[in-house]
């Protein structure tokens, strides 16, 4: 098997189970797990508790495995311009029972639906600005920004985040299935962000995304590996997929993709 340069990961639901069981059937296999949490409101959460995450740092030591944790809504601040918004609150509530962790990232979405397409104009100035407010308050909330992943987009300009990663040091996740999925080609988007970049997300295109890379051409797989192995990249690769069978298959495409490259004279981080 093909020892990675990058710590290769993928989500926290990939067999139908609980968290936990999750990590148990996903130990071994990679070597990163996305934390999917979720908080409705007046409603069920996932948040797990002191004892659960407990277990999850003594299965993180056993078997060498690190967290990313997602966000779980796009973040925001309130109509009034506080940092009282849910998006905020939740984030918060996630950060501090994960915390104890050592999340590798924290990756996160910002909301900028309202001004995407109005670049130059002073709707997006203040939208910047609140972007920037909200990202100083949630990395010191996660123990510093370098911490905080923001995560481009599908229905974005590729450069819309671009403003926001010159006025705000936080780190960046690069997910290509959002390019994929939008058309464009990843590699030049890449090559441009891996020196910021603490997360890389992949996944396939069929009836949706987020489905195996299987459904990715070959080529296009050997081309994203070969950039990774071209910049050093020794991040994390989180095959954002929440099936066993798109996560198996995604595997052995990997790896098939792998033997195209030069990637497995390389050594696993």
């Amino acid at each position: 098997m093909t020892k990675f340069p990058f710590r290769l990961g993928t989500t926290s639901y990939i067999v139908p189970a609980d968290i936990l069981p999750n990590l148990s059937y996903l130990a071994g296999k990679v070597q990163d797990v996305e934390l999917i949490l979720f908080e409705v409101d007046d409603g069920p959460n996932n948040l797990p508790s002191p004892a659960q995450v407990s277990e999850m740092k003594a299965i993180a030591l056993e078997h060498g495995l690190t967290y990313t944790v997602h966000l779980p809504l796009d973040l925001r601040l309130a109509d009034d311009g506080s940092l009282q918004h849910a998006s905020l609150q939740k984030a918060r509530r996630v950060i501090e029972c994960t915390c104890s962790l050592e999340p590798w990232a924290y990756v996160l979405h910002l909301d900028g639906r309202a001004v995407r397409h109005q670049p130059a104009t002073s709707a997006y100035q203040r939208w910047l600005e609140q972007a920037n407010i909200s990202l100083q308050q949630v990395g010191q909330w996660a123990g510093g920004l370098e911490r905080l992943a923001v995560e481009n987009l599908e229905g974005y300009p590729a450069d819309f985040y671009e403003p926001v990663f010159e006025q705000v040091s936080v780190s960046r996740c690069v997910d290509i299935g959002h390019l994929w999925l939008d058309g464009q080609d990843p590699l030049t988007y890449l090559r441009r962000a891996l020196p910021r970049t603490r997360v890389v997300h992949i996944h396939g295109l069929a009836e949706r995304d987020h489905r195996s890379l299987r459904y990715v051409l070959p080529e296009s797989l050997r081309a994203v590996l070969d950039v990774l192995r071209q910049s050093e990249y020794h991040g994390v690769l989180t095959v954002e997929v929440f099936s066993e069978e798109d996560f198996l298959s995604s595997l052995e495409a990997l790896q098939q993709a792998a033997e195209w490259t030069s990637l497995d004279k390389e050594g696993c981080r």
